[in-house]
């Protein structure tokens, strides 16, 4: 799941004419490809660090626009010379950075550890760089042939390409206010930061607990500043729901799973036993999360061609020269699932047809909420290849793999197509700029998770390294493999409970109107919580929390500041974290 970094305040025809109509005069500029460059191996490990740590990923299209702005707007500021950060540098700095950061979707933190947790097989780097490369440049091109269609439809609004649209006419409106945006960030990424190395390094932070049964349940204080900044940027609505989900599942069921014999714990057991339950809670979890989307988007779907899609402006392709990319993609594909997995020929071949598929699905979702449907892809990926290779794990996990990497990346260019319509900018630099940014990605990503993972076998789904998309991917692929005749009966009832609760909660919050949906729990939420240790759930509620009482009070100075800093405390944290597993391991060898 990716959280949005903003959320337009405008409609989609607005934002669009409030942007400076200018001649483009720079765009796919040196400096502008290497200060997008520079920004994604900054910004690329926080997301790797966050989605093993919570599940969530972060989208730094805005984060990037600060920083790239605040840089070159201050060198020309200070020396009075030298040609200006144009709009269209800004944008292929943040199309750069964003791809590099969204890697993640690439199955860096899913499938890919989950494969490793049942085979007990670990791709090289170099090999796991060519793998999340080839599945992010199969999306790129896929979002290639949808963008004459797609961009070009009035009815698909592609919101968090006006947020980033919102962002970038602010900037260069009131460059003072992107500047003191810009130093919040910083003050909150070395305030965070500080709090993750003295934790580390000098004096570990108690981690309080009223009594040892809430220590076990894992109710106890967890010091991290990135699940604050979290919290700020998820709003109420998700942050209550995910503390609903944490009494709910490890204040209700834990304890009663303990009482009776359901979950056993070692008699000498002391500290947060996370490990221990998360392997029952999950499933309830997972199911509910799954089927609450899988609801969802078919209704969606299926309202949007009732109401009248159909008349949508048809499939049109533009010029026929990029269609040696396409094939270059498809062959990369196939050929490494073949290579490096060992993937039969003709099963590799299909997963470029579904893969496809689930893309536009993908597409079409995010241009009409805004919402990144990633898992629930991923989940119908798995499902099919349950259907055709039963009880073949790799191929389960590694051919839903393409889907969801190419899924993710589609969706993040087209909303990177929607800004650059709007400010006339040149769609094949944009193409260009995604590929630099998937490339530098590839990179950082592949030794950001290898830094902070180099065991996962012993260091994933514990109470430091949750890893829920991992639980997930695992838990379908296990079941698919296995059948539903190898888990108890007790768990079969709570996967079929929910299910059947995560169906009617995804339909009423597709069905019901926008003001009765805030009062209901998020469906993600909810079910997220079941597999996040509990003290995750409350420091992000917590966040939250904070965020909406600020609000009541200084509305304006939460709106203005508060995406800059919650992103400050997640860079921040996240970046001294991977600092800290790159000295680990440089201690090791030396």
């Amino acid at each position: 799941m990716q959280i949005r970094s903003d959320s337009p305040s405008s409609a989609a025809q607005s934002a669009s004419t409030a942007v400076p109509v200018m001649k483009v005069e720079r765009e796919l500029s040196l400096r502008a490809l290497c200060t997008g460059t520079l920004l994604g191996v900054l910004l690329t490990p926080s997301n790797v660090y966050a989605g093993l740590k919570i599940g969530w990923s972060f989208n730094m299209s805005i984060i990037a626009l600060l920083a790239g702005f605040g840089f070159w707007q201050g060198l020309a500021a200070r020396w009075g010379r030298g040609p200006g950060w144009t709009v269209h540098e800004s944008n292929i700095n943040q199309t750069v950075a964003s791809a590099a950061a969204s890697i993640v979707s690439g199955g860096l933190v899913a499938p890919i550890p989950a494969h490793t947790l049942l085979t007990g097989q670990s791709l090289p780097p170099l090999p796991l760089m060519a793998w999340v490369f080839s599945v992010s440049f199969f999306g790129i091109w896929i979002a290639w042939y949808l963008r004459p269609s797609l961009v070009d439809d009035d009815a698909l609004v592609f919101p968090e390409g006006v947020a980033t649209l919102e962002a970038l006419t602010n900037t260069y409106r009131n460059g003072r206010e992107a500047a003191q945006r810009l130093a919040a960030l910083f003050i909150a990424a070395f305030l965070s930061g500080l709090v993750k190395w003295f934790d580390d390094f000098q004096r570990p932070i108690p981690r309080w607990a009223p009594t040892p049964l809430f220590e076990r349940l894992g109710f106890n204080f967890d010091p991290s500043m990135l699940l604050l900044g979290f919290g700020i940027i998820i709003g109420m609505r998700v942050g209550m729901s995910l503390l609903a989900g944490a009494l709910l599942a490890w204040g209700g069921l834990a304890p009663w799973l303990l009482a009776h014999g359901l979950v056993t714990l070692p008699p000498e057991a002391s500290g947060p036993q996370f490990a221990a339950l998360v392997q029952w809670l999950l499933w309830p979890g997972v199911s509910f999360m799954v089927c609450a989307t899988l609801a969802s988007l078919a209704l969606r779907l299926l309202r949007r061609q009732s109401g009248g899609s159909a008349s949508a402006p048809g499939l049109r392709l533009p010029a026929p020269g990029p269609a040696l990319g396409l094939l270059l993609s498809v062959l990369l594909v196939v050929a490494l699932q073949i290579l490096l997995f060992g993937i039969e020929p003709w099963m590799a071949m299909l997963s470029i047809p579904l893969a496809l598929c689930l893309a536009v699905v993908a597409a079409r979702v995010v241009g009409a909420t805004g919402i990144a449907p990633i898992g629930a892809i991923g989940k119908v990926s798995q499902l099919s290849f349950g259907i055709l290779a039963p009880g073949q794990v790799t191929v389960n996990l590694m051919s839903a793999n393409t889907a969801g990497g190419a899924a993710g990346q589609c969706t993040d260019l087209m909303n990177d197509f929607r800004v650059g319509r709007a400010i006339g900018a040149t769609p094949m630099r944009q193409l260009a700029a995604q590929c630099v940014g998937i490339a530098v990605g590839s990179v950082i990503g592949v030794l950001a998770y290898r830094a902070l993972i180099p065991d996962p076998q012993s260091m994933l789904l514990s109470q430091e390294w949750p890893a829920p998309a991992v639980a997930t991917w695992k838990a379908v692929a296990q079941t698919l493999s296995a059948g539903l005749g190898s888990l108890s009966a007790d768990v079969h009832a709570a996967i079929l409970i929910g299910a059947l609760c995560g169906t009617l909660l995804g339909t009423a919050e597709t069905l019901l109107p926008a003001r009765h949906v805030r009062w209901l729990p998020s469906p993600a939420a909810l079910g997220l919580a079941f597999i996040l240790p509990a003290s995750v759930s409350m420091m992000m509620g917590l966040g939250a929390l904070l965020t909406w009482l600020v609000g009541l009070r200084w509305r304006a100075l939460a709106q203005r500041y508060g995406i800059a800093v919650a992103a400050g405390l997640v860079a921040g944290e996240s970046m001294a974290g991977v600092g800290a597993a790159v000295f680990r391991l440089l201690q090791r060898a030396l």
